[in-house]
């Protein structure tokens, strides 16, 4: 489970901002940013329904638990943020227009609709900054390579998507090349680079600033959500993909840990 650390809380006293594995010695870093689907009460669920609340254009369902399944078979810290990703985005720089999505998808979110600058720039500073720091905190010279964990729907806009894991990356593609090139040896899934989103979708916010910036291997992992929307497929998926990204790390001269029966063969 994440650790509360002494991060700035909201006024439910839960931190915006969480490092989980915090004492993790491996030099792969995990960033999970739409973590959670919680809406402090302060914004009255933004107007939402409570299915919109907990639908994927609130967060990121079972991205957060294989991730955590993951530090734990490779000794590795995690930093999440802690609402969802309609109150902030943090995975979006505070000038995007998504930052606080006046929509997603095909819904609009009344409770950010018409905000001013003086009211978007108080979301920033309350819930990206402390994520920011954090993040930029808990980068150490230890740390060799960072990759975030995602999840996304297997139908948007009414159009079905048979990509199943997409390897996603900027301008520095070197670790997800390695992926992509043994992808075969790890799974039967369908596995495909920069879908369904890619740079042009503004996506690498993160990895361009924390990962790109610092000199790190990188690489954003995206997962349909069906896939792990049970505790067993959660442990499936986390068990592929880290022997996976063990392996790819490996061979990119970064030394890391794991678990998985096969890593340790």
């Amino acid at each position: 489970m994440p650790e509360t650390n002494s991060q700035k809380t909201d006024g439910s006293g839960v931190p915006v901002a969480q490092l989980v594995n915090s004492a993790g010695g491996s030099p792969l870093l995990f960033v999970c940013e739409h973590a959670s689907r919680r809406i402090p009460d302060e914004f009255e669920g933004l107007g939402l329904s409570a299915d919109l609340r907990s639908s994927h254009i609130a967060w990121d369902p079972g991205a957060l638990p294989v991730a955590c399944h993951m530090s734990a078979l490779m000794d590795a810290r995690i930093v999440t943020s802690t609402v969802s990703r309609l109150v902030y985005d943090c995975n979006r720089p505070p000038d995007a227009p998504d930052a606080v999505p006046a929509r997603s998808e095909r819904f609009d979110i009344p409770g950010n609709v018409g905000l001013n600058d003086r009211q978007k720039a108080e979301r920033t500073r309350f819930y990206y900054e402390p994520f920011r720091d954090l993040l930029a905190k808990t980068i150490s010279r230890r740390t060799k390579a960072m990759a975030t964990v995602h999840s996304y729907t297997p139908v948007y806009l009414g159009k079905s998507r048979d990509v199943e894991i997409g390897i996603l990356h900027g301008s520095d593609s070197r670790l997800a090349d390695q992926m992509l090139r043994t992808a075969g040896d790890h799974t039967k899934l369908q596995v495909r680079r920069n879908e369904p989103y890619g740079e042009q979708d503004g996506v690498m916010h993160t990895l361009n600033v924390h990962a790109i910036g610092n000199g790190l291997l990188n690489v954003m992992l995206e997962i349909r959500n069906d896939l792990i929307a049970s505790a067993q497929q959660q442990r499936d998926i986390a068990e592929m993909l880290a022997g996976w990204l063990t392996a790819a790390l490996d061979a990119l001269g970064v030394d890391v840990t794991c678990e998985v029966p096969e890593c340790r063969a």
